[in-house]
């Protein structure tokens, strides 16, 4: 199992219906996810910052990049678009970040 991680930006005031909205994620997002080699993905919230902290759990030697691909990601990205900094073509402003320390 591989990991990554990446920070994403909230816009204010949108926290609530941020977290309504992946409570209620689409089901074709969720497989996209899976086929992509996504086994296990959370998401933490910085009030103070209102910086989105992600990890993503990848079966080895899988790769996320063909989710950009996938029409529903595109929709998905499009739909949330309005709570968060994103790209000109919706997808969400994200900067990787680096493991420095891990503990099993």
């Amino acid at each position: 199992m591989e990991q990554s991680a990446f920070v994403m930006k909230l816009k204010p005031g949108v926290i609530e219906e941020y977290k309504r909205r992946h409570d209620e994620i689409w089901p074709e997002v969720l497989k996209a996810h899976t086929l992509a080699g996504i086994r296990d993905y959370s998401i933490f919230y910085d009030p103070e910052t209102l910086m989105l902290f992600a990890v993503r759990r990848l079966t080895a030697g899988e790769t996320t990049e063909t989710l950009k691909e996938e029409a529903c990601i595109r929709k998905w990205w499009d739909y949330n678009a309005d709570l968060m900094e994103c790209k000109p073509d919706n997808e969400p402003c994200s900067r990787p970040l680096r493991l420095v320390f891990h503990m099993d």
